[in-house]
């Protein structure tokens, strides 16, 4: 019998607070059950990856109820910000980590800060996941980490009904939490700049985790007078997002820094193209149609600039907009299904418990 314990934040289930990471755990956990393995599902509370005394002593309580020498798979954002409680159990227990995003690739100071707490857990571990070929070379180059223990497991997703697409091209989503590092700022003052051609945009994502950000964008968006031209969804899931995917022309991500990009690959199931930064594994997600062409847009991160030309040229060329949305199409037929990332995954955890 394979038997896994899967430590997770407590909202991993939540959703009214989408994320990446959250709907990636849900699938594995899912696929592995559906590979014959027992799962059990164990959530602790805690504002991680910044948690308080009470979270870490709840992280402890829980470990402390596996049996010694069971296979421990954790999400990154507690394992890598618990040291202190996870390195000890690594003696007694076959510890994974899955890392969605490294903590120390964060800019500035909280980066830096995270770097050798993160280092000493991810050393420790029997083995280390990570969703991207990026995020793996990232570990590796900068930790040491031994190569032949970080694997890469890329999510999954779940292809959707097509978009069809407007003769303007204008209508333009964003799905993203509404926060600082995923450049809806950047985003509202590129659009800024073309308030001649026709769009509209849809911004979803939580906008609970950073309301003086949210109202920044808010008081951004009035001055350039887009109060009509853009609109805060909130969060969506399932088939009200996807929804939205069908309904829009083009996914712009202006993400700062991106380890994978789910929503590329979400709007590309969708044959929708991509604008997206130049960032992390970004270009992975995005990847390319069988015969070498691009389904998207590729612009350097935090310049508005750059931004607004491309969807000029989104919006003001009509053979670009067909030959991004066959290419779209294309790459539809090549991307990773969920039962996939499950079995790769699984092959990393079986290497494990032996």
């Amino acid at each position: 019998m394979r038997n896994v314990h899967v430590i997770m934040p407590i909202g991993v289930h939540d959703t009214q607070q989408p994320s990446g990471g959250n709907a990636y755990d849900r699938r594995i956990c899912f696929g592995l059950t559906r590979l014959g393995w027992s799962i059990w599902e164990r959530m602790v509370p805690g504002a991680w990856p910044e948690p308080k005394a009470a979270a870490l002593t709840s992280l402890a309580e829980v470990l402390a109820t596996v049996p010694d020498g069971t296979l421990v798979l954790v999400d990154g954002l507690i394992a890598s910000s618990a040291p202190q409680v996870l390195v000890p159990e690594t003696e007694r227990l076959r510890v994974v980590i899955l890392v969605h995003m490294p903590l120390g690739g964060q800019p500035g100071e909280e980066g830096e800060k995270a770097r050798p707490h993160e280092k000493e857990v991810l050393t420790a571990a029997s083995a280390v996941i990570t969703t991207s070929a990026w995020t793996r070379d990232w570990l590796v180059s900068e930790y040491g980490l031994r190569a032949r223990l970080v694997f890469v497991a890329e999510p999954g997703v779940d292809v959707g009904q097509s978009a069809a697409g407007t003769d303007d091209g204008g209508t333009l989503l964003c799905v993203a939490a509404v926060t600082p590092r995923k450049g809806h700022s950047d985003l509202i003052s590129a659009l800024s700049l073309i308030p001649d051609l026709p769009w509209r945009l849809s911004i979803v994502g939580s906008i609970d985790r950073c309301p003086a950000h949210v109202e920044m964008l808010r008081r951004q968006i009035t001055a350039a007078d887009l109060d009509d031209r853009v609109t805060f969804h909130g969060p969506r899931a399932g088939f009200a997002l996807s929804q939205l995917y069908r309904q829009s022309d083009l996914l712009v991500h202006a993400s700062h820094a991106e380890t994978y990009g789910m929503v590329v690959t979400e709007a590309l199931a969708h044959e929708l193209p991509v604008l997206a930064t130049d960032v992390g594994g970004i270009p992975d997600a995005l990847g390319r149609a069988p015969d070498g062409a691009r389904p998207g847009l590729l612009v350097p991160p935090q310049d508005p600039e750059a931004l607004a030309q491309a969807l000029r040229t989104w919006l003001t060329e009509p053979t670009v907009r067909r030959e991004l949305r066959l290419a779209a199409g294309r790459r539809r037929t090549t991307l990773t299904g969920w039962a996939d990332t499950s079995r790769r995954l699984a092959r990393v955890l079986e290497k494990a418990a032996a």
